[in-house]
């Protein structure tokens, strides 16, 4: 198995740096980036301005639009000048080139196959462990991927995102389940329902994500559950945040007039860092709209509950 360490990650952003002109635009951009902040409760947001990421908010991801577009994760689309890194037996790590992290990765498998965690939940503990300054994350096909038809993860710096300081310092975890060195608890007041799985051993981490994953709901005609997922080291362990879903997309993504705001939640969203691609919703927003983007998206209590309760039975 292929490991890769942080000098080789560093080796890859320099060269990538170098001799990519897009990507040194786009990277020096993020540098001067206009952010706002705002508290819901116990729970902190910032809102990126970033034009760049336009494409991916306003990314069609019915399966017609997919069929017709060329995978852009997929070696023969790619630009020539973006080049990897392999690991593991199974994934390539590349330098995004639109990023949202000072630090932006994407690490797609090789081959074209549709985007689905349940198999592939170890891997991304293993990365976790194998980028230890990252946090690696993952956008179920109707809950943020601009990709849906192309296995892949995505990581950034650690401590970008405002919920992992917010779980520390005020997060009130409840515990729902423990397995060998697994725990896993519940956040319901950070402002949007979040899974908490602890473990110092990736097979039982795999066994607890498993049982949270058979409890979420699934809709009619859904691959998986609707969720996002952070995944990282913490303290020498990891820690999986699971964000479940109950929407793809807030009710402003669709309205007409002032009322839109171009947002597409994903697992950065989730994480405290809201995407704004259009510089008159970045000025506009306000925590109001925040709060209700978070209540429309994510799993309500009622819902929360049914998953606990089918995970104790």
């Amino acid at each position: 198995m292929t490991r890769i360490t942080q000098h080789d990650i560093d080796d890859l952003f320099l060269q990538q740096l170098r001799d990519w002109d897009l990507l040194q635009h786009n990277y020096q951009a993020i540098e001067n980036v206009k952010t706002r902040e705002f508290a819901i409760g116990a729970a902190r947001f910032k809102v990126q301005f970033n034009p760049a990421r336009i494409t991916s908010s306003a990314a069609k991801v019915d399966d017609r639009s997919i069929k017709q577009r060329p995978c852009f994760l997929c070696s023969k689309n790619r630009p020539p000048e973006q080049k990897g890194l392999p690991w593991g037996n199974d994934y390539l790590i590349l330098v995004n080139p639109y990023p949202i992290f000072p630090r932006h990765l994407t690490i797609p498998t090789p081959r074209h196959e549709p985007q689905r965690i349940a198999t592939r939940i170890g891997d991304m503990m293993r990365l976790a462990c194998d980028l230890n300054d990252f946090v690696i994350f993952y956008n179920g096909p109707l809950c943020g991927a601009s990709a849906p038809d192309h296995a892949h993860f995505q990581a950034g710096c650690k401590d970008f995102m405002p919920f992992n300081n917010d779980l520390i310092r005020n997060g009130e975890i409840h515990e729902v389940a423990a397995c060998n060195s697994a725990t896993l608890g519940i956040v319901t007041n950070l402002a949007r329902t979040t899974f908490i799985i602890r473990t110092s051993d990736i097979d039982d981490g795999i066994v607890m994500f498993q049982r949270l994953y058979e409890a979420l709901p699934v809709a009619n005609g859904v691959c998986e559950p609707m969720l996002n997922i952070l995944c990282q080291t913490e303290n020498g362990k990891l820690r999986i945040d699971v964000f479940p879903r109950a929407k793809h997309r807030p009710s402003y993504y669709y309205a007409a007039g002032e009322s839109n705001i171009l947002i597409s939640p994903a697992s950065v969203d989730m994480g405290g860092v809201l995407i704004t691609p259009l510089e008159k919703d970045f000025a506009k927003i306000t925590a109001t709209d925040i709060k209700k983007i978070l209540d429309e998206v994510c799993i309500d209590q009622a819902t929360a509950s049914l998953i606990i309760k089918r995970i104790k039975s």
